[in-house]
């Protein structure tokens, strides 16, 4: 009956008064998501608080995407100048009904295969004390919470992590350690995957640049090489060696993709092939760039190249 009775008098100002009609509007839409706060969100940023003030140890979990669980690597890095950090993270948990185009993960978030190959890299960095498949141990910080969020979280992912902990890192550091791969020294390394492209963005005029290195999977690379022809492929075996391989690279292009988290983390010498649609990344202090059109993409590469 409230919800008929609601409707009703918003058809009526509606018709009436477009002014309070816009008026009764937003205050429907500011009480649903304060009812939403609190029924399902308030209780659980509350403890995550009382957690960080009363213990020593804390247990964070992370159910992916890859590239989501990146960008909560610095309020990690952050709360762990005071606290033991420890990371579990939940293996094969469903994207649900959404449609990810090719992911290389099918229908799960982290695969066994993406766990196996980033848990090298997780355990380079001092600030995490553990690192381990999730099996029901008490966790402190769900770090999938923003999910949840009464809002869009179409902003700045790593500020995701900033709004559940109250954490606020310098953005403008480092937060992946890896040794450089001197293999692989001064390479151009392009990362493209088949989601997150600009369909604005064409590679082909990388043809005049030599030392390229794909970085993914085959089939992104047998896509790439369409356009780029002589740009060789590395298949890694693991992110550590990724992160190692990026780190002694002259620089890196990706899209908005896990390979793109990295190199922030890493702060190289990084240009982002931005997102229109979800623009959710962005590059943050030095030697970080992003485009949305191909004159300033070529700019840039000349720039990094000379």
């Amino acid at each position: 009956m409230k919800k008929i009775i609601s409707e009703l008098r918003k058809f009526y100002y509606k018709r009436t008064n477009k002014e309070k009609y816009y008026e009764y509007k937003q205050a429907i839409k500011d009480e649903k998501i304060l009812k939403l706060y609190h029924n399902n969100f308030k209780s659980k940023i509350d403890a995550i608080e009382t957690a960080l003030i009363e213990k020593e140890e804390i247990n964070f979990k992370h159910s992916g995407h890859i590239g989501d669980l990146i960008y909560a690597l610095p309020v990690i890095k952050e709360i762990s100048k005071t606290k033991k950090c420890n990371l579990y993270i939940k293996i094969n948990h469903s994207i649900g009904e959404k449609n990810y185009y090719k992911h290389p993960s099918g229908n799960v978030m982290i695969s066994d295969r993406i766990f196996d190959m980033v848990v090298p890299l997780l355990k380079k960095q001092d600030y995490i004390h553990a690192v381990q498949n999730w099996d029901n141990e008490e966790i402190d910080i769900d770090l999938d919470l923003f999910r949840d969020f009464p809002f869009s979280s179409n902003f700045h992912s790593i500020r995701w992590y900033y709004h559940i902990t109250g954490f606020q890192p310098d953005m403008n550091s480092s937060f992946i350690d890896a040794k450089p791969s001197e293999e692989f020294k001064d390479k151009i390394v392009v990362v493209r995957t088949f989601r997150g492209r600009n369909p604005m963005i064409n590679y082909s005029f990388l043809r005049k640049y030599d030392n390229l290195l794909f970085l993914g999977i085959k089939s992104e690379y047998e896509d790439f090489v369409k356009e780029v022809p002589n740009t060789d492929f590395y298949d890694v075996k693991n992110f550590l060696e990724l992160a190692e391989i990026m780190k002694a690279s002259k620089f890196v292009i990706a899209n908005q993709t896990f390979a793109f988290a990295l190199a922030e983390g890493l702060k190289v010498n990084r240009i982002l092939e931005a997102n229109p649609f979800i623009p959710a990344v962005f590059p943050v202090g030095d030697n970080g760039f992003d485009f949305y059109f191909q004159n300033q993409f070529e700019k840039l590469v000349e720039k990094f190249d000379n």
